[in-house]
């Protein structure tokens, strides 16, 4: 068994014209000219991290040289690695891998022999409503015990921060098992674990129950990369790896700096200058945006 963990912070990562030239030579041609028509150099930068994350992990862990890496999109969104046997014979292909962005960070999740989604989330206040209005909206997505549980966390902020570790939990089986926006949340419910979470630990004590019955097949694992950002990583276990006990161990995330994201990088395509006075010409998100940022 393996896992890879690993996080990249998008907030503190100015780039450099040196560093975003370089970043989108390493891309596929249409992904660098899709990431080029975000509005934001938020929403860039996040798209250019998830991609270099992606081929950092094709490369490292599954054995494919960078240049030979062809990363497509299932219809619903998901990344895959396109025609690996006519690539390498010899690829580990038991790798399941995940990658999720928003707030602050984009995470990688990887692990082999076993169906892996990741999602992440920042607890932040609902910026057009009330946070009883907000949970109103989103009643439908959650089970009369899983409202029980974000109601009485305690104050507003604790009951956000409650109501997003559910949200993770949910949105990291959608995302394993790739179903999509046709799936009802309700019919999954998580009992969490008693630890409390916090930054630096791993807890995998969190239980799922499945159209009412609990899923022994699936393990959670809960972390926070800082005390605003949530991770949730769902792990659905083949019947060899349950009967065998295969599970793996629990991983914390290892954050990446810009160099260690691009290691092993190698450029696809020639330098285009005209791609850094794009970006350099976009505002960094929009104004409320900006604003929850600025008193955070």
């Amino acid at each position: 068994m393996g896992s890879v963990r690993w996080a990249f912070r998008c907030r503190s990562w100015s780039p450099s014209r040196t560093e975003w030239l370089f970043a989108a030579r390493c891309v596929q041609p249409e992904e660098k000219d899709r990431i080029g028509q975000f509005v934001y150099t938020k929403d860039a930068k996040s798209a250019m991290v998830g991609r270099l994350l992606l081929r950092r992990f094709v490369c490292e862990r599954m054995g494919i040289p960078w240049t030979e890496i062809r990363l497509e999109r299932s219809p619903r969104g998901k990344p895959y690695l396109a025609n690996p046997l006519k690539i390498s014979p010899h690829f580990d292909r038991s790798w399941s891998f995940n990658i999720s962005h928003q707030g602050d960070y984009v995470v990688l999740a990887a692990d082999r022999g076993v169906q892996v989604g990741v999602d992440l989330m920042k607890t932040s206040m609902p910026g057009s409503s009330s946070v009883p209005e907000f949970f109103r909206i989103m009643t439908r997505q959650f089970t009369a015990h899983e409202w029980s549980i974000i109601q009485s966390a305690g104050s507003e902020r604790e009951q956000l921060a409650t109501f997003y570790r559910h949200w993770t939990l949910k949105e990291s089986f959608i995302k394993a098992i790739g179903t999509g926006l046709g799936f009802n949340l309700q019919r999954v419910e998580f009992h969490l674990s008693p630890e409390p979470l916090k930054p630096g630990s791993v807890l995998r004590q969190t239980k799922m129950l499945l159209d009412e019955e609990h899923e022994e097949a699936w393990i959670f694992e809960e972390s926070m990369l800082d005390a605003d950002h949530h991770v949730a990583v769902a792990m659905g276990l083949t019947d060899e790896a349950r009967s065998a006990r295969l599970a793996p161990p629990p991983s914390p995330f290892t954050l990446l700096s810009f160099s260690e994201l691009i290691a092993s990088a190698s450029p696809l395509t020639e330098e285009d200058p005209a791609y850094w006075e794009s970006f350099r010409m976009k505002v960094e998100a929009p104004q409320r945006c900006r604003e929850a940022q600025a008193s955070a």
